[in-house]
């Protein structure tokens, strides 16, 4: 009996399929090498757009998960014709964002070519195969400064007001005046990295990619965890203002701006990670008491 490849295995044809668009691949280098270059050295290099490479290095990864799965559905399949269609709007956004700067068209540019190429050779269930990955690149997609600016200050207010309060109920000595923080002797701005529109999409996508990992067959769970990726999100930013508010406030100054600042980043990602866990394994017994009650199992495990 013939055994189905397993998530991620290329089979020797699939590996001959995945090599005949390295020619392809190879004309989209040579048009976004230089940007992702530029990206890299430039926007990316800050904090706030930190996850763009990180982004792009798991939707390449996701894309090539996907490819078995994605060839499986599309054999057979016929080309759509309006891959060429969007082949070429892709190619005008790439000129006028590359030409322009401006960030949104040049990058949009590359999920559009992708997805018109994977049109034109494999068709609509290819591209229906693969609608994950190019969904998560959008969020490397640095967004237009002034969306940013006007989305972020009332995110900023709403950390800042959760970090004195919860610190003041702790006992802290700690003041704030719109989003500057004042505890002790020292003073803090909470600036856009910390707790800005960018932090928050981050935030989002490493929910979204952790669904989409463990694709759980129950509709109430993978329902739930969407809905709540984004308090999730909020909370761990206030996680990181508050690490960030005591290392200041018990070591200095320096101690808050140095090494201990970019310390306080990493706490952002684990402590999200680990709320969107708990509230995982949370869900997982809340499903298995109710289908235990109902005499039937879970409709989200796994033999």
């Amino acid at each position: 009996m013939a055994t189905r490849p397993a998530p991620g295995m290329l089979t020797p044809g699939k590996r001959e399929s995945l090599t005949a668009m390295w020619p392809l691949l190879v004309g989209m280098a040579v048009l976004f090498v230089p940007s992702f270059h530029r990206l890299l050295t430039g926007i990316w290099a800050t904090e706030d757009q930190a996850h763009g490479p990180i982004i792009l290095g798991l939707s390449c990864w996701l894309l090539y998960r996907q490819w078995p799965d994605m060839l499986a559905r599309s054999q057979g399949a016929t080309g759509a014709p309006v891959g060429w269609v969007s082949l070429v709007l892709g190619l005008l956004a790439y000129i006028v964002g590359r030409s322009q700067q401006i960030y949104i068209l040049e990058i949009g540019a590359f999920i559009c070519l992708l997805a018109s190429l994977l049109l034109i050779l494999r068709g609509w269930r290819a591209l229906r195969a693969q609608w994950f990955p190019f969904f998560f690149m959008l969020f490397m997609i640095p967004l237009p400064a002034e969306l940013v600016i006007m989305l972020t200050m009332p995110m900023k207010m709403a950390v800042s007001w959760a970090t004195e309060t919860i610190l003041y109920a702790l006992g802290y000595p700690i003041a704030r005046a719109g989003v500057i923080l004042q505890i002790g002797p020292y003073q803090l701005l909470v600036a856009n990295a910390c707790a800005g529109l960018q932090t928050l999409l981050t935030l989002e996508a490493l929910g979204l990619f952790y669904l989409n990992l463990v694709r759980h067959t129950s509709a109430f769970r993978n329902i739930t965890l969407a809905i709540c990726i984004i308090p999730i999100s909020f909370s761990a930013n206030v996680i990181r203002v508050i690490v960030l508010t005591l290392i200041t406030y018990y070591f200095g100054d320096a101690a808050g701006q140095g090494f201990l600042h970019g310390f306080a980043g990493m706490v952002l990602f684990v402590s999200a990670l680990a709320l969107i866990l708990a509230l995982d394994t949370l869900l997982q017994c809340i499903a298995a008491r109710f289908h235990a009650r109902r005499g039937a199992p879970p409709s989200g495990a796994r033999p």
